[in-house]
């Protein structure tokens, strides 16, 4: 019986003897890639070489890839758990052709691997082909010796690949594994067709040989190319006997500790058996996710592992656990993937810590929004509804973080739908305020527009720190169109045959700069690399006209790429820094580097200290002093993570990768421009230090001039209240805590008096109390009184008049403060939170709360009196 770290090792070193490239695996967050959430498929980090648009020394390659499919049209989410063979995150075992070898080959390899290698009975094999592909039918026939009785052909929907509405495309051909007639009778064919559990798709081998144009018109590619994709856990359970991928030695010992943490027998049969799947395919994919780099959040990818989380949470609640425990449960998964993946073992202490800050937020989340959802559901249910809206799902979503799947399966639990419709409507009016409010905009167009412009022969100098160069204007580009030239006033894109500019890349902004002639002047705004090996210059023209195939000479800003050099190196001297002080398990996750100052995204679960920041500083300084050599080599991705150089998981490297070293304290990959001795940074002060996500820490940073300017700027603060307060330096904490102390004072005795006011209010005219159909209803107006006050007035009404409904407000500079309270006896007729609601329009405003308290804010003051004559009318209509 193999083993899954066998299987995996058997495959690639088959294909390698095969004159293969023995490729690691992509992260699963897609570098370059917008048309992606994760990655999917082993071929997604060999899109580029697919599409033309890069080139490799390789034209045979061969993988194991982490894949994670839990959206769009690969999307297995709901059928998780429920089926023998369906996962969030997956392992997909490739090999990979780029106009090398074609069908022959590929069919011929997969067979031999197949039989010859994992051993698996010819007679239990079937092979699906393309309707129209003779040609594949004909190889597994006459050369592989599949009966034709065992070749089935379908059509384009199962047996046919497309990249997306244009681009490479062709058929494809599958082997399916037969687990025997007892799970299932009939025509083995009709069985592939309706996907019976009977057969298992072990393989799929993709026969890229066509180009579909924007009119759906295919055209043969001159270079056809092969993409196949295995999935690990379905080739582990058919090799290891088993009729389901979780009962494989990828899955069994999380089963095992699952089945620990909940005390739950396993199997039963019956649904708990479901959930115990669900939390053990989950935990796998947030144990790689989070390994990645990507934490919890409200949106993107981060959304995507906060609701994995919250799904695993929720069944592991069902089974009876309400302390977190998935955390404890990546251990496991480190222990069985280690080999395949050692990097989880030093990402573990993270990942765990990640997880349980999520766990923790969930159990909160379920205790605070539980509370609503049962009002909102109560809500429905006396309204004789059955579905529950919209605005108040979106609510529980954007307010408690309550996942919209959470949401429908409580509302299943009580007979109840909900109005999904109307959370996306919410969503969106969201999501478009978020875009109003950003006033950026993109600069760089689809790709499609520089593919006619690949071909060019560029010639980059700036690695060798030229910042002046003779150079040819090679094409210029406006609005999208190739143009022949920009005259005075005007922008385009230019393309340079030499260039000492350096495209943004990397976190590393683009140089700016010159071009100029003896007949005219041009402004180099910015540099990008839209495709791999096109380096394009957003150009303002100032003064005459640029023509293609004119030669100009091309200056780069020289003091502005010299502050972005010390700021890179400085992102280097920090990770180290921090990876020093704070742990292994930091990693940068993302950075921004600019001539004026740096950001730096990194792993870390906690805020760091004043002690942590100070620390990280002086280390930082002390390597700057000590003037150390910034080295930069050329070698492979596998030589320079051998040497031990930090890699960056949001990054993908080429064949080719710089390795660049600071002493023998930093070594990374980079491709970013670099000061030649770090005793050129001058001087390096942290300016901020925040959250970005949980899990997610930024700290912002100046060097050099900059970091002078903060800190005088400081300085100059720091006189000014020498001489506001007139004290020295020394006294300037002890006067402050003094002033604050005073202060503090004397806003308790200001709380007091107000209090003291309300209180004596009781006794005001402006307090009205009558009764309505039996009940005690007291209103009272006030000015000047916070919240917090007529809270207080409110609570100590209630116990005076003992049974009753209480509704304040108070006029604030122009605001509405109103509070309505209702004692306890009262709540199952009259609710606070429903009263309010209507209140709260007259004065302009809004608000919510709990049936016995709610309260609300507004801004027309002057409707303060026909609010309080409302509630006597609401009241009644009430009782």
């Amino acid at each position: 019986m193999m083993k899954a770290n066998e299987i995996r090792t058997a495959f690639l070193e088959f294909f390698e003897k095969k004159g293969h490239r023995v490729v690691p695996s992509s992260p699963l967050i897609p570098k370059d890639d917008p048309t992606l959430l994760f990655t999917n498929a082993g071929m997604n980090q060999f899109k580029n070489i697919f599409l033309g648009l890069e080139k490799r020394s390789y034209s045979r390659a061969t993988t194991v890839q982490k894949c994670l499919r839990v959206s769009g049209k690969h999307n297995d989410l709901e059928q998780v758990g429920r089926t023998p063979k369906h996962h969030t995150f997956f392992e997909m075992l490739g090999n990979f052709s780029f106009g090398d070898y074609f069908k022959r080959e590929a069919i011929a390899f997969a067979w031999e691997l197949v039989t010859g290698v994992y051993r698996l009975p010819a007679e239990k094999l079937y092979i699906t082909v393309y309707q129209d592909d003779d040609e594949a039918f004909r190889l597994w026939n006459r050369e592989i010796g599949i009966p034709a009785e065992k070749i089935f052909r379908f059509g384009k929907e199962d047996n046919f690949w497309a990249m997306g509405e244009t681009g490479p495309c062709g058929p494809c051909s599958e082997i399916h594994y037969d687990l025997g007639e007892d799970i299932e009778a009939g025509s083995p064919r009709d069985l592939i067709a309706s996907g019976s559990y009977r057969f298992v798709e072990l393989w799929n081998l993709v026969f890229m040989e066509f180009f579909q144009d924007e009119r759906g018109q295919m055209h043969p590619l001159p270079r056809p190319s092969i993409d196949t994709g295995m999935g690990l856990e379905r080739m582990a359970a058919v090799l290891q006997g088993r009729r389901s991928n979780f009962e494989t030695d990828l899955f069994s010992p999380l089963i095992q500790a699952i089945v620990q943490e909940t005390s739950q027998e396993y199997p039963t049969g019956g649904e708990t058996d479901v959930w115990v799947r669900i939390i053990a395919d989950h935990i796998r994919a947030i144990t790689f996710l989070i390994g990645d780099g990507v934490t919890p959040a409200n949106e993107g990818r981060g959304y995507v592992l906060r609701r994995l989380i919250r799904r695993a949470f929720r069944r592991g609640n069902l089974l009876g656990l309400d302390k977190p425990f998935l955390y404890r449960l990546a251990g496991t998964v480190v222990d069985i993937m280690k080999e395949a993946y050692p990097e989880l073992m030093s990402n573990l202490p993270y990942i765990s810590r990640v997880c349980l800050a999520e766990e923790e937020r969930f159990i909160y989340t379920l205790n605070s929004g539980l509370r609503y959802f049962e009002q909102y559901a109560e809500e429905t249910l006396a309204s004789g509804g059955r579905v529950i809206p919209g605005d108040r799902v979106f609510k529980l979503y954007d307010t408690f973080g309550f996942p919209l799947d959470l949401c429908q399966e409580l509302a299943r639990e009580k007979n109840l739908e909900v109005d999904e419709a109307g959370f996306q409507k919410e969503l969106e009016i969201q999501k478009d305020r978020a875009r109003q409010s950003w006033e950026g905009e993109a600069r760089f167009r689809e790709k499609s527009v520089y593919q006619n412009y690949q071909h060019l022969k560029i010639e980059p100098v700036f690695y060798e720190r030229v910042e002046v160069a003779e150079t040819e204007v090679l094409a210029i580009i406006k609005n999208g169109q190739a143009v022949e030239s920009l005259k005075e006033g005007e922008s385009g894109e230019v393309i340079l045959s030499v260039t000492p500019f350096y495209a943004e890349a990397g976190g590393q902004v683009g140089d700016s700069g010159i071009l100029k002639s003896s007949h005219f002047s041009g402004m180099v705004e910015n540099t990008f690399a839209p495709i791999p090996g096109l380096i394009v210059h957003l150009v303002k023209v100032l003064a005459g006209e640029l023509k293609t195939g004119q030669v100009v000479e091309a200056v780069v800003d020289a003091a502005r790429r010299k502050a972005i050099s010390r700021n890179h190196t400085a992102t280097h001297l920090l990770h180290a820094a921090l990876r020093q002080i704070l742990g292994d398990h930091v990693r940068q996750s993302g950075s921004l580097v600019s001539h004026q100052r740096f950001r730096f995204d990194f792993t870390h679960f906690a805020a760091l200290s004043e002690e942590e920041i100070e620390k990280v500083e002086r280390l930082v300084n002390e390597k700057i002093r000590e003037n150390l050599p910034v080295t930069v080599k050329v070698t492979t991705l596998e030589k320079g993570l051998a040497e031990g150089a930090m890699a960056i998981f949001e990054e993908k490297y080429g064949e080719k990768v710089r390795l660049v070293t600071v002493g023998d304290f930093s070594k990374e990959l980079c491709g970013g421009i670099h000061v030649r001795q770090s005793g050129e940074i001058g001087f390096f002060k942290i300016i901020s230090e925040s959250s970005v996500a949980a899990g997610l820490r930024r700290i912002e940073a100046v060097t050099g001039e900059e970091a002078f300017n903060y800190v005088e700027a400081l300085e100059k603060q720091l006189r000014q209240l020498e001489r506001l307060l007139k004290v020295s330096r020394k006294e300037l904490l002890t006067r402050t805590e003094k002033m604050l102390d005073t202060l503090e004072e004397r806003e308790e005795e200001i709380k007091k008096l107000k209090q003291k006011l309300v209180q004596q209010a009781g006794q005001s005219p402006e307090m009205a109390v009558r009764e309505v159909k039996g009940i005690k209803l007291v209103t009272q107006k006030f000015e000047g009184i916070d919240i917090e006050a007529l809270r207080q007035y409110a609570d100590s009404l209630k116990q005076k008049i003992g049974s009753g409904v209480v509704v304040l407000t108070s006029a604030v500079d122009g605001r509405v403060f109103l509070v309505v309270a209702v004692t306890a006896d009262l709540t199952p007729k009259v609710q606070a939170n429903k009263l309010i609601k209507d209140i709260a329009g007259i004065i302009g405003g809004g608000g919510g709360g709990r049936p016995d308290f709610a309260q609300a804010g507004g801004t027309r003051p002057e409707n303060i009196d026909r609010a309080l004559e409302k509630s006597v009318d609401l009241l009644e209509k009430v009782l």
